[in-house]
C-alpha cells in the first residue's frame, strides 16, 4: 500500500508530505485548492508526462516521492528481477526529480527508464482518472477489461496466440515476396550469384583479419622494433668486448677461481653464472626476434591487398568474418529458392496454411476462454450496478469474430446494458451519459479487485454527475472495495467523505505575494466540520453540524470492517 507521499514544488504544492492509512482515505477541500495537483503528482511520480510549467514558479526542480510497503512476494520478486534492490521489508521507493529540459526516475535509490517505471507502478497502483470513464465509450477497452479480469487462464492463451500470429505473418510475408515475375526472378538469381562467388573467392578464414592486422601493424613498425632489438642485442651480446655478455662472461671466469675458498663466495658465483645464463637465453630470443623482424616487400603488400579484400567485403556484407559467413549462407538459401521457385512457393503454401490453422485454434481457444471470462465479468458487473442504483439493469458482453486476425486474436467484444426494465440491451457507448458511465466504471473496478493482485487503487472524483441517494450507494461500494484495499479517493460530495476512514483536508492559502497548497489529516471531529462545510456552503449553522455528525454516524455502522 502506498504509505506516504512528499511532493516539493509542484505547481501550487511548495511542500507537503502526508501519510495514508489502510482503508479508504478520502481527500476534500474548496474547489481549485490543489486536490488534483497532488495526484496529478502521483502520476507525474509513476511515469506520466510533465509539462515544465508544473515546476513552482522559481524553483529551480519539482520532486516526488512515493513510499510503498509490499507484502505480495510474487510482486518483490518481480520488482527484483529488474534488478532493483527490495529489502525483506518490502519497502519500495519512488522519486522523480523534474527539471527543465529532464527528468530523474529512481526506485529504491536505482536509476530506471521510463519503461521499468511503469512496469513497477502497474503492480504497486491502479490510478483512475478524472476523465477514465469516458474510455468505455472505447469498444476496445472493453475486450482489455475482460482479458484483464480473466487474465490468469487468458495470458497464457494470448502470449501463445501473438507467438502463432508473428509466425503466419513472417510465413506470409515470405510467400507473397516469393510470388515474383520470370524477369525479376532471373535478375535477382544474376544478382545473387555474383554475390556468392565474390564472397567464396575470397576464402575467409575464421579470425583471419585479426591475424593480417596484427602481422600488418608489425610490417609497418618493424624498421623501428628491428634498431631498437638490434641496438639492445648489441649491448647483450658476446661479440664486442664491451658488451653485457662479454664483460658477465669475463666476470664469471674471474670469480670462479675464488668461489672454493669461501662458502658466500660460492653463493655470489652461482648467481654470476645465472645472470650469465639468462643474458646468453636472452640474446638467442632477440637474435630470432631479429630474424623474424625482416622486412619483405612482396609479404607487405600481399597482407595490404588482403586486408583491402575483407575490408571491402565487410562494407557490403557485413562489419565480421562471422557476419559476412552467414550473409553468404542466406543468400545461399535464397538462390536455391529461386532455383527451384516453384518447389518453395508450394512448401511455403503449405507452411503458411499450417501456421493459419494454428493460429486460428490458438484464437478459437482464446475465444472460449474470453466468453466465459465475459460472462463471468458481466454477472459481476450487474450485481455491482445493483448496489449502485442501476435497480433494473441488465448487463452483458457481446462477442464478434474479425475478419482475420491480431496479435490479440479475432474477438471484439462490446458490453451491452438497458437501464430500464422492457429495453432491448444496446451497446454502451451509444446509450450512457457521463455520470452513468462513472458508476459503470467504478462497478468495473470493484469487480476487477477482486482478482488483482494491486493493493493501492486512486479515485479521481469518482463523484461526477451523481448525488443524493446514488451518491450514499457509490460511497458504500467505494468502502466494499476498501476491506481488501486501500482506496484514495478525492471527492466533493459529503455522502461519500463521510464513509472515510481517514479524511484527509486540501486547502490554498495565500500569504503575501505567495500561493501554497496545504493538507491535513482531520480527525473525527474535523471530518464532521468537513462534512458540514460540503453539506451547507459558507455558513455552518447547528443543524447542519448535526447532519453532519449523523451522516459520519450512519456512515460508520454501514461499513463492513
Amino acid at each position: 500500500m502506498l504509505l506516504n507521499i512528499h511532493v516539493k514544488n509542484m505547481a501550487l504544492i511548495e511542500e507537503i508530505e502526508v501519510d495514508f492509512a489502510e482503508h479508504l482515505n478520502i481527500l476534500s477541500g474548496e474547489t481549485g485548492a490543489g486536490k488534483s495537483i497532488l495526484l496529478g503528482s502521483v502520476n507525474a511520480a509513476l511515469g506520466a508526462k510533465v509539462s515544465k510549467d508544473m515546476i513552482r514558479k522559481d524553483a529551480e526542480y519539482g520532486m516526488i516521492e512515493l513510499v510503498f510497503s509490499v507484502e505480495r512476494q510474487e510482486i518483490i520478486d518481480r520488482i527484483r528481477s529488474l534488478d532493483i534492490p527490495v529489502d525483506e521489508d518490502g519497502i519500495v521507493i519512488i522519486s522523480r526529480k523534474i527539471m527543465k529540459n529532464r527528468s530523474i526516475s529512481k526506485i529504491n535509490g536505482e536509476t530506471v527508464t521510463l519503461s521499468i517505471l511503469k512496469e513497477v507502478s502497474s503492480l504497486l497502483i491502479d490510478i483512475h482518472g478524472q476523465h477514465e470513464h469516458q474510455s468505455l465509450l472505447n469498444k476496445k477497452i472493453h475486450l482489455e477489461i475482460i482479458d484483464s479480469y480473466g487474465k490468469k487462464d487468458i495470458e497464457p492463451v494470448k502470449a501463445q496466440v501473438a507467438e502463432a500470429y508473428c509466425r503466419y505473418k513472417a510465413l506470409e510475408k515470405e510467400l507473397k515476396a516469393a510470388d515474383i515475375d520470370e524477369e525479376e526472378r532471373l535478375r535477382e538469381i544474376s544478382f545473387l550469384e555474383f554475390e556468392i562467388q565474390e564472397i567464396e573467392q575470397a576464402r575467409l578464414m575464421d579470425g583471419e583479419d585479426e591475424l593480417l592486422e596484427k602481422d600488418y601493424k608489425k610490417m609497418c613498425n618493424s624498421r623501428v622494433l628491428m634498431e631498437s632489438a638490434g641496438e639492445v642485442y648489441r649491448m647483450l651480446g658476446y661479440d664486442e668486448s664491451h658488451s653485457v655478455g662479454s664483460i658477465l662472461g669475463r666476470a664469471v671466469r674471474q670469480f670462479s677461481s675464488v668461489t672454493r675458498l669461501d662458502e658466500e663466495a660460492s653463493s655470489m658465483g652461482e648467481q654470476l653464472e645465472q645472470l650469465d645464463s639468462l643474458c646468453n637465453d636472452l640474446n638467442r630470443e632477440l637474435s630470432d626476434y631479429l630474424m623474424s623482424l625482416e622486412f619483405d616487400d612482396e609479404a607487405f603488400k600481399e597482407t595490404e591487398d588482403r586486408i583491402n579484400l575483407i575490408h571491402t567485403l565487410k562494407s557490403k556484407y557485413g562489419n565480421t568474418i562471422d557476419k559476412i559467413k552467414a550473409y553468404l549462407n542466406k543468400q545461399k538459401a535464397r538462390l536455391n529458392d529461386l532455383t527451384h521457385l516453384e518447389e518453395r512457393i508450394q512448401e511455403l503454401s503449405y507452411e503458411t496454411e499450417k501456421a493459419r490453422q494454428e493460429l486460428d485454434s490458438l484464437c478459437a481457444q482464446l475465444s472460449k476462454l474470453r466468453t466465459f471470462a465475459g460472462g463471468e465479468l458481466a454477472a459481476g458487473i450487474k450485481e455491482a450496478l445493483i448496489d449502485l442504483n442501476f435497480l433494473d439493469v441488465a448487463f452483458e458482453t457481446a462477442f464478434t469474430k474479425m475478419n482475420g486476425y491480431t496479435a490479440d486474436g479475432y474477438d471484439e467484444a462490446c458490453f451491452m446494458i438497458s437501464t430500464n426494465p422492457g429495453e432491448n440491451l444496446k451497446p454502451l457507448p451509444d446509450i450512457a451519459s457521463g455520470g452513468e458511465l462513472s458508476r459503470i466504471m467504478l462497478a468495473i473496478k470493484s469487480i476487477l479487485a477482486k482478482v488483482d493482485t494491486i493493493d493501492t487503487l486512486i479515485f479521481d472524483e469518482i463523484d461526477v454527475g451523481i448525488s443524493g441517494r446514488t451518491a450514499q450507494m457509490v460511497s458504500e461500494k467505494m468502502s466494499h472495495i476498501a476491506r481488501n484495499h486501500q482506496v484514495i479517493a478525492i471527492t466533493h460530495l459529503p455522502q461519500i467523505a463521510a464513509m472515510a476512514d481517514s479524511h484527509y483536508f486540501i486547502e490554498k492559502k495565500a500569504e503575501d505575494t505567495k500561493t501554497t497548497t496545504s493538507i491535513i489529516r482531520l480527525s473525527r471531529e474535523g471530518s464532521v466540520k468537513e462534512l458540514a462545510r460540503m453539506l451547507g456552503g459558507v455558513e455552518i449553522t447547528d443543524s447542519v453540524l448535526v447532519s453532519a455528525n449523523e451522516m459520519k454516524d450512519m456512515a460508520e455502522k454501514v461499513k463492513s470492517y
